[in-house]
């Protein structure tokens, strides 16, 4: 049932988009002395969004986006930091703020989905 609400598949996109940027800024700082290892990123949520939107989306109708097809957008970059004499690119104070940028990501896409069950809940008439 709430596959088919946009609000639902936006705040579910994001949830996995923030769990997928959790996962490479672990994988950085669990490679953060691992010679010749560079940093990687994944774009945030927003800029993910905006790409996929603007991109041609398969879809039934023009209001219509695929939530699929905007957590899919985005690939995994090398980081362009300096890299260090050893080759390594992580630089784990980078790594920490990111990790409260996606925290805050992944917040943003649950209280989403919070509100948005309230409004179904006070739209059927229970509280």
């Amino acid at each position: 049932m709430f596959k088919n609400l946009d609000m639902f598949q936006a705040s579910y996109a994001m949830a996995r988009h923030s769990g997928a940027r959790q996962a490479v800024t672990a994988a950085n700082m669990a490679n953060a002395d691992t010679p010749g290892y560079r940093a990687r990123t994944l774009a945030p949520f927003a800029e993910s969004y905006s790409a996929g939107a603007d991109s041609n989306l398969r879809t039934t109708r023009a209001q219509h986006l695929s939530s699929s097809a905007i957590a899919g957008s985005s690939s995994v970059q090398i980081s362009d930091t300096e890299a260090a004499p050893n080759g390594n690119s992580v630089s784990l104070e980078q790594e920490m703020v990111n990790s409260v940028e996606i925290q805050r990501e992944h917040n943003r896409a649950l209280a989403i989905y919070k509100h948005s069950l309230d409004v179904l809940r006070l739209s059927i008439g229970r509280k």
